[in-house]
């Protein structure tokens, strides 16, 4: 049995007459007219009139069938039969890769994206189902590729299309939701590849269902070689679009604290951002707040612009120690899913900070900790801890939040790798100089020509000559986190330091200063006095002069002092914006002491009552430590990982998993956006709406080959047979009538 892709263009068989309406035209023209020595050679035909005629009929007829095949090929015939099955693919494919990620819940009226796409996979499959040639069919969502502990996992997977299928796939597709992750379409793709492997027994067609958002559509250049691959597989694409419009759509994109001391008992800020992902400006913006499960009271963003962020502080105080949990969320829009977001922040009884101090008196380190923990009504937070140079070599440094070295002479070599794992990992560390230190030394084993721990060389100490003529102030700040408390005001307390002695930098450091360190602080010669470099993951800051009063005066009862150095310290304790804060399906690895914790490790979702999401043993890793690595969420919320201590109590950490904002971009990429990126491509696009499944395109032998191979050979064949129909005298009797005349 054959079928048409295109049956409508067969109305064009009726010009199949038009060879014959041309030859009876062409017979309507003549005339006859008596003639003596035409009567001669008409004698003369009637012997090979029979062949002639035959030629002439067998012409027309030719004719007629290359009119015929060419309105067949525009109709694109497939032979259906068991003999297409014999000379085509023995099966087809049908692959259908659905976007699941968030923004595929948005919606309009009484659907959405996900509605639309749940329906173009069920018309696929009825489609599929109503085919002579046999089927199969593999379905898989983007957010179940390459699964963490999981792999890949389709939800159909060449499942043979039969007479229940279409019952089967309804109980699949319908209760499906878009997931929570921003799953694009190239894992998809390479996930296929690696399932199926080659096409040579099948004939297979793609559906890229999805809605085609701007952020992951305007460089195509990867997606467009992976479609191209399984192109060149043998594979046909249909890009199916699911939704028509850009919708406005606001984003919570983060919640994080602000600068200071996280301790229980300290006032502490956050920050939620918001994103305004539409073409238009909104103002007076509600972003309701919870505070371990209580309602706090909103605050109100007065205006995002459109395509913008603004953000709003707001203060938080907890008066236990322990991990709270922190929500604030918007009002319903297009999508749902980043509308909240979520924290975990650890506050403990307190935050200790290390002070090394090379003057056994302690004269730096204790104008520093009465700057920290000044005592009395007022709690920092901060627990400061006085010791020598020595305490560096034998004890771990991992509990403290930052250390200070002040003063110091030297440091032995295994103090100096400690402050490098130290800081490498994570920590923060301060240096103030003074009369013991030795440029020579810290060029030699802390600058290391900018491969250590030092942000700067030295030269040796200067004094700041006194300006009599212009009253400008000794020490010049900018707008580093450090100092910016100060910026945008006339400070008269930071106006009253006096800086008397600093070390020196070399002029040529300063032309060639690497981009990972920069000056913070300077003096009023242009001098560098606070310096700061990353390291690793760390951060170090270095003052070229004295925490004490002895080169300054900046400790002795200036206010000023006071805030920098707890600003320091906040800076130097770098609080991770989003601890305990994770993607939507990203692992969540975990590290234990067994000497404390067992390796039974569960995972918890918000809800107590449910049952668990993930329970794993962990094993032995290289340092002795338990090591596991847990699946992950599927959805944004708070978190549990219920631990087993050896004394048989059980502790809980929490965590928060959120959507990534950039998922919420609803900009979407229409027909010909995608045809200018995928130029070269040979797909098929449908807008999710108005699709019908045209499987017929491959259910058989495709003819389409066949025939044009046949109206060549038919259209040279004509050409031989008109010519040899045709009068052409011999170049012998052309001669010989020649010499006649």
């Amino acid at each position: 049995m054959a079928t048409f892709v295109y049956p409508a263009l067969l109305w064009g068989l009726a010009l199949v007459g038009i060879p014959v309406l041309i030859h009876l035209i062409n017979m309507m023209r003549h005339r006859r007219v008596p003639w003596a020595a035409m009567e001669f050679l008409l004698a003369s035909q009637k012997k090979n009139r029979t062949r002639v005629l035959l030629k002439q009929l067998l012409l027309l007829a030719t004719r007629m069938v290359a009119v015929a095949l060419v309105v067949l090929l525009l109709a694109q015939p497939m032979l259906r039969n068991q003999l297409g099955r014999w000379i085509g693919g023995s099966k087809t494919h049908h692959i259908v890769l659905l976007d699941d990620s968030y923004s595929m819940s948005d919606r309009w009226a009484d659907s959405s994206a996900m509605d639309d796409a749940k329906s173009v996979v069920l018309r696929i499959g009825e489609e599929a189902a109503r085919q002579v040639q046999p089927q199969t069919c593999t379905l898989l969502r983007f957010s179940r590729v390459g699964r963490p502990s999981l792999g890949t996992q389709p939800d159909l997977l060449e499942e043979p299309v039969g007479a229940d299928f279409v019952e089967s796939l309804r109980r699949i597709v319908e209760p499906l939701e878009p997931s929570q992750t921003a799953a694009g379409p190239i894992p998809a793709m390479e996930a296929v590849a690696q399932l199926l492997g080659d096409s040579d027994d099948e004939n297979r067609v793609v559906y890229l269902v999805s809605d085609f958002r701007a952020p992951q559509w305007e460089d195509a250049a990867e997606v467009k070689r992976e479609l191209a691959r399984l192109e060149s597989g043998g594979a046909r694409l249909h890009l199916i679009h699911c939704v028509d419009a850009m919708r406005p759509n606001l984003a919570i994109a983060s919640l994080r604290p602000d600068s200071g001391t996280r301790a229980a008992g300290v006032p502490l800020f956050l920050e939620v951002t918001v994103r305004n992902f539409g073409t238009a400006a909104v103002r007076n913006v509600p972003v309701f707040l919870e505070a371990d499960g209580l309602a706090r009271p909103a605050v109100t963003i007065a205006e995002i612009p459109a395509g913008k962020t603004a953000a709003e502080r707001f203060p938080v105080q907890f008066t236990t120690a322990g991990e709270h949990r922190i929500t604030a969320r918007l009002e319903s829009d297009s999508v749902d899913a980043d509308n909240f977001r979520y924290a975990v922040l650890d506050f403990p009884l307190a935050v200790p900070v290390l002070l090394v101090d090379g003057n056994p008196a302690s004269t730096d380190a204790g104008y520093v900790r009465a700057a920290l923990d000044p005592g009395g009504p007022v709690t920092t937070g901060i627990r400061p801890r006085i010791e020598g140079p020595r305490y560096l070599n034998a004890n771990p440094l991992e509990p403290f939040r930052a250390i200070w070295i002040m003063n110091v002479e030297r440091l032995d070599r295994s103090a100096v790798e400690a402050l490098q794992r130290y800081v490498q990992h994570g920590g923060g560390l301060a240096f103030f100089l003074g009369e013991r230190s030795s440029a020579s030394w810290i060029n030699e084993e802390l600058w290391r020509e900018g491969k250590g721990l030092f942000p700067s060389p030295l030269e040796s100490p200067a004094q700041l000559l006194v300006d009599r003529l212009q009253k400008a102030p000794d020490l010049k700040v900018g707008d580093h986190p450090i100092f910016q408390v100060f910026a945008g005001q006339r400070n008269s307390f930071l106006a009253m330091v006096i800086v008397d002695r600093y070390f020196a930098v070399p002029t040529s450091w300063e032309a060639r200063r690497p981009s990972s360190t920069q000056v913070i602080a300077r003096l009023r010669n242009g001098a560098p006095l606070a310096v700061e470099k990353t390291f690793g993951k760390g951060r170090v800051v270095a003052f070229l002069t004295s925490a004490a009063p002895t080169w300054n005066n900046w400790a002795r009862n200036n206010p000023s002092f006071v805030v920098a150095m707890l600003e320091l310290q906040s800076f130097l304790a770098g609080e991770d914006a989003d601890a305990g804060s994770r993607l939507v399906g990203a692992p969540l690895p975990l590290k234990l002491d067994p000497a404390v914790y067992t390796p039974q490790v569960g995972f918890l979702g918000s809800d107590a009552a449910a049952p668990p999401i993930d329970a794993a043993e962990a094993t032995a890793s290289a340092d002795g430590s338990w090591s596991l690595t847990l699946a992950g969420a599927d959805r944004s919320g708070f978190y549990t990982a219920a631990l087993t201590r050896t004394d048989g109590a059980r502790e809980d950490r929490f965590y928060a998993f959120n959507v990534d904002p950039a998922e919420g971009d609803l900009r979407t990429m229409d027909s010909s956006a995608l045809a200018a990126r995928l130029d070269g491509l040979h797909y098929r696009y449908d807008q999710a709406a108005g699709f019908q499944a045209a499987t017929e395109e491959l259910t058989g032998y495709d003819l389409a080959e066949p025939l044009l191979y046949l109206l060549v050979l038919l259209l040279v064949g004509e050409q031989m047979l008109a010519w040899s129909a045709s009068y052409h005298p011999s170049p012998r009797r052309q001669l010989a009538e020649g010499g006649a005349q």
